[in-house]
């Protein structure tokens, strides 16, 4: 694990985030002390669209008029 100033992190931030994105850890130090660790994100996998198609069926008639006795459960 390689160590870097505050000083140093700033001056070459891209430099580092390109090591880091190769797979390195680097860790930033202030007054010599450990402060941060910069680290990979592991990239999630990509969704895949339509995986639970034809798991749910929307009837029909979905969007039309609830009828009376339904209706009254949602009264006051």
């Amino acid at each position: 694990m390689v160590e870097v100033g505050v000083h140093e992190a700033k001056t070459h931030l891209s430099r580092l985030l390109r090591r880091v994105a190769a797979g390195e850890e680097i860790i930033i130090t202030s007054g010599g002390r450990p402060a941060a660790r910069l680290v990979p994100i592991h990239s999630q996998s990509l969704r895949e669209v339509g995986f639970d198609r034809g798991l749910v069926v929307v009837p029909d008639d979905f969007d039309a008029p609830l009828p009376d006795e339904v209706l009254r459960d949602f009264e006051p």
